[in-house]
C-alpha cells in the first residue's frame, strides 16, 4: 500500500508540472505577478528617496538663509554630509560652509564727493569714476527784460542836460543747446569738453526824448551760431576724512569760437540811437576761471560753497585794445536728498565784474554785479541716466531775470566692459 501511495503522489506532481508546461498562460501569470511585486518594491524605494531629497533641500535652504554668525555647528554640518552621502552613494554632495548666493565682502570704496543737483559748471554733480564716459546734452533758456537810459549830453544842473537822452526797453531771449562729454581719468580727476550752439533774439523799443521824436522806434535783431567752446578739468584735493569738508579744484577755459560782439555791425535809426544788425553768440576773448568748491556732507544734506576768479584776456579789435574786466564770484547753498532717486538744492550766486578798458581808458558803466537765486532738482531716471533741472532767478539789475537749464547726463562704463 505504501508503494501505491508513493506512486499516487509522485504521479500527481509529475502531472502538475506537465500541466504547467503544456499551459503557457499560467507561466505568464506567474511571471507578471513576480514583476509586479518587484515594481512595488522599487516604487517604495523611490518614494523614500524622494522624501529624503526634500528633507535635504529644506536643510540646504535653511543653511543658505542663515548668516555666518548663526550657522549650525560643524558637527551638525558633518552629520548632514554623512546623510547625503549615504542616500547618494555614487556622488557625494557637500554642503557649503558659507551662505549660498551671498557675494563676498567688497573692499571699502574711496571717499567721493556727494552727488547734488548741478547748479553750474563748478557746483553740483559728482566726479566721474575712472573709465566712465558721461555724455550730457543740455538746453538752456534765459530771459532778460530791462529799461535803460542812454545819456549822451552835457549836464549843467542835476535837472538840465543838453544833448541826447535815449530811453530804451530791451527784451532778450536766449536759447543755448549744448553737448558735453566728461571722462574720468581717475576716481579723483575728470576732464570735460562742451560745445554750445546759441540762438538769441532781442526786441528793443527806443525813444529819443530830447529831440522831440513822437513815435517809438522798434528794432528786432537775432543771431544764431556756434558758441564759445569750453574745456574744464576737476580734481578732488582731499578725502574728507577727520571731519574735514571735501575740496574740489576746478579750471574752466573758454575759447572764442562764437560770433564776437566786435564783429557785429550797427545801424542808426534816429539821430544818436544805434542798433545791432545781428547779435553775437560768443564773448570774443579767451577766459580762464580757476575755482575751488567745498562740500560738507551732513546726512541727509550736503552744504557747498564755491569761490572763483575769472581772468579775461585782452584782445585787439577795430576799436582798439580791449581789456575785458576780470570777475570774482561766490556761491553757497545746500543740497538735500529726498530719497534714493531724487534730490534738490538751494543756493545763491554772486559775481562782481570789474570795469573794462579800451586803449587803457576805463569804460564807464562796465562794472557789473550779477546775483542769482539758484534752485536745482535731480532725478535718477535709470541707474545710468539722470535728469537735472536748475532755475536761476536774478536778484540784481545786471542779472538775467530767469535762467532755466535742463541737463540729461548719461553714463557709459568702458572700464568694466573692457574686462
Amino acid at each position: 500500500m505504501f508503494f501505491c501511495l508513493l506512486s499516487f503522489y509522485g504521479g500527481n506532481g509529475y502531472a502538475e508540472n506537465d500541466l504547467q508546461r503544456d499551459n503557457p498562460l499560467e507561466q505568464y501569470r506567474q511571471l507578471f505577478a513576480e514583476q509586479q511585486k518587484e515594481f512595488e518594491k522599487q516604487r517604495r524605494i523611490i518614494e523614500e528617496q524622494g522624501k529624503e531629497i526634500e528633507i535635504l533641500k529644506a536643510r540646504i535652504n535653511s543653511l543658505a538663509a542663515q548668516s555666518p554668525s548663526s550657522q549650525p555647528p560643524a558637527t551638525e554640518a558633518n552629520n548632514d554630509q554623512t546623510v547625503i552621502a549615504a542616500t547618494s552613494p555614487k556622488k557625494k554632495i557637500e554642503i557649503p560652509s558659507k551662505p549660498v548666493g551671498q557675494a563676498p565682502p567688497q573692499a571699502s570704496e574711496k571717499p567721493r564727493p556727494p552727488e547734488i543737483p548741478r547748479l553750474s559748471e563748478t557746483v553740483g554733480g559728482v566726479l566721474t569714476r575712472k573709465g566712465n564716459l558721461v555724455i550730457e546734452p543740455a538746453l538752456e533758456y534765459a530771459y532778460t527784460d530791462n529799461n535803460r537810459v542812454f545819456l549822451d549830453a552835457f549836464t549843467f544842473l542835476p535837472a538840465i542836460a543838453v544833448g541826447l537822452i535815449d530811453l530804451r526797453e530791451i527784451k532778450r531771449h536766449s536759447f543755448i543747446g549744448s553737448l558735453a562729454a566728461r571722462y574720468g581719468i581717475t576716481d579723483r580727476l575728470e576732464f570735460e569738453f562742451r560745445a554750445p550752439y546759441v540762438y538769441r533774439s532781442d526786441s528793443q523799443r527806443s525813444r529819443a526824448v530830447s529831440i522831440g521824436v513822437g513815435e517809438d522806434e522798434i528794432f528786432n535783431a537775432s543771431g544764431n551760431d556756434i558758441g564759445d567752446l569750453e574745456f574744464a578739468t576737476r580734481y578732488q584735493l582731499n578725502s574728507g576724512s577727520g571731519g574735514w569738508p571735501i575740496f574740489v579744484g576746478n579750471m574752466v577755459a573758454t575759447v572764442p569760437t562764437g560770433t564776437s560782439p566786435f564783429e557785429v555791425d550797427f545801424v542808426q535809426s534816429t539821430p544818436g540811437a544805434v542798433f545791432p544788425t545781428e547779435l553775437p553768440t560768443g564773448s570774443g576773448y579767451f577766459s580762464f576761471q580757476p575755482s575751488i568748491t567745498a562740500l560738507y556732507p551732513s546726512d541727509p544734506g550736503v552744504f557747498f560753497g564755491n569761490l572763483s576768479y575769472s581772468y579775461n584776456a585782452e584782445t585787439n579789435e577795430n576799436v582798439g585794445k580791449v581789456d575785458p574786466g576780470d570777475a570774482v564770484g561766490l556761491s553757497f547753498g545746500m543740497g538735500f536728498a529726498l530719497n534714493a532717486r531724487s534730490s534738490f538744492s538751494l543756493g545763491y550766486s554772486h559775481k562782481h565784474v570789474f570795469e573794462s578798458e579800451i586803449n587803457g581808458q576805463t569804460v564807464n558803466g562796465s562794472e557789473l554785479d550779477i546775483g542769482q537765486l539758484l534752485i536745482g532738482y535731480s532725478f535718477r531716471f535709470t541707474p545710468k541716466t539722470n535728469i537735472n533741472l536748475s532755475l536761476g532767478i536774478g536778484t540784481t539789475e545786471d542779472a538775467q531775470d530767469i535762467k532755466l537749464n535742463l541737463r540729461l547726463p548719461m553714463t557709459f562704463d568702458f572700464l568694466s566692459q573692457a574686462y
